[in-house]
């Protein structure tokens, strides 16, 4: 009697676990949502970014780790409320596992809370507002490109220690793009003996200069000058139309390959500072350039390299999970455990808060084989977020702002 009560018990048993739910393997297609701009300031980045996208995800001939991938585009304007409805529909209408955007880092603050409470993973092309991965990480969020203010950190020291610049007049757009990397830069200039004296702030969709370079200090040694969009190359132009004589420094977006493709001699000289440059001189970038080029006609540069390099992310991290995304935690594990050893800028490596620790290049525009080029003259090799502070001393500090570090 006892006998068959235990056997009867264990066809129980085994009844009930194979009629308990099981989390099945996603091997279907992978719908990957892309936060893109297609309209306003922003549109030219916004179709470099959809370049990027398409020619990495040809290239793996729209497969990744058995995966089909189907993109999902949507057009945030570069709006926020627009960028959080969007995010809304590609992951509630559409179904997208993942997102790839947005451009903008205002757009990026604007959906983070959406993100968090939806537990989606999403790789950043672009959108670099520090908090992300610093203060406030959101732990569904890896970028694949440098924060707003770590390329600006060696700048910083550059400018004083290696160019002897002692006085400097900050321009920039007035968004939180645009405070961030006048403050990074700022703060270690004024680390190694230089003064910021001075910093004004354009909005992103200012028509004209004029009224902003006429009120530029004439005792600067040079003007940092940092755009996004396409308001480096107005901003140029008119410097050079105004007579300016002050050397200019840049932000990476300043003369972005994007852009610089657009501008003339006045672009010529501007010594700027980023984690990419069409111009380096690696056979994976070579291979890059050439075919970015035959795609598109023109190099790759800050927004065309940021998404083509989210999509190598998603890749790595199927990989690493054999494609199977049914387990988000673990799919989003792999995506903060990249790990890609030759890329287009260089080896990428993904700190504990998403983080990527990136080579820094400081690059001179040269004309080159008949093209303006951001031509590298020196490279920081795997600069962090946090530069050389170290991340419990650097996030002591606030955020860096309009307002800090305010100029002396």
């Amino acid at each position: 009697m006892m006998r068959s009560s235990v056997l009867v018990s264990a066809a129980v048993a085994a009844l009930l676990v194979c009629t308990l739910p099981v989390e099945a393997a996603d091997t279907g297609p992978l719908k990957v949502g892309f936060l893109t701009v297609r309209s306003g300031a922003l549109a030219a980045g916004g179709r470099q970014m959809e370049e990027g996208l398409k020619l990495c995800i040809d290239e793996h001939h729209g497969e990744m780790a058995g995966r089909k991938i189907e993109v999902i585009t949507a057009d945030t304007a570069g709006q926020p409320a627009v960028t959080k409805t969007k995010a809304q529909e590609l992951v509630e209408r559409d179904g997208a596992q993942v997102l790839i955007g947005p451009l903008a880092a205002f757009e990026a603050l604007a959906i983070d809370e959406y993100i968090r409470q939806t537990k989606t993973p999403i790789i950043s092309p672009s959108a670099a507002a520090e908090d992300l991965t610093q203060r406030k990480p959101n732990p569904w969020f890896v970028r694949a490109v440098g924060t707003s203010a770590q390329p600006y950190h060696p700048f910083g020291e550059y400018a004083a220690k290696e160019l002897h610049y002692k006085k400097i007049a900050i321009i920039a757009d007035d968004f939180a793009f645009g405070h961030e990397i006048a403050a990074g830069f700022q703060r270690t200039f004024e680390q190694n003996g230089g003064k910021v004296v001075q910093k004004l702030w354009s909005p992103l969709n200012t028509a004209e200069y004029g009224t902003y370079i006429t009120q530029i200090d004439p005792s600067v040694d040079a003007v940092f000058a940092a755009f996004a969009g396409g308001n480096g190359i107005k901003f140029l132009s008119e410097y050079k139309n105004y007579g300016m004589q002050k050397p200019v420094l840049g932000s990476m977006t300043t003369v972005d390959e994007g852009i610089l493709k657009r501008m003339g001699d006045e672009a010529l000289g501007v010594i700027s500072a980023g984690w990419y440059s069409a111009a380096t001189d690696t056979p994976t970038n070579k291979k890059f350039v050439a075919a970015m080029r035959k795609a598109y006609g023109a190099d790759p540069g800050y927004y065309s390299v940021g998404a083509y390099m989210a999509c190598q992310f998603l890749n790595n991290a199927l990989e690493q999970v054999k494609g199977d995304t049914s387990n988000k935690e673990a799919f989003m594990k792999a995506l903060r455990n990249v790990n890609i050893t030759d890329s287009p800028y260089g080896p990428v490596k993904i700190d504990k808060y998403g983080q990527p620790l990136l080579d820094i290049t400081i690059r001179k525009v040269e004309k080159k084989d008949g093209r303006l080029q951001n031509v590298v003259i020196k490279t920081y090799p795997a600069v962090s977020q946090f530069w050389t502070y170290g991340a419990e001393e650097f996030l002591k500090s606030p955020v860096y702002s309009r307002d800090w570090a305010p100029a002396k």
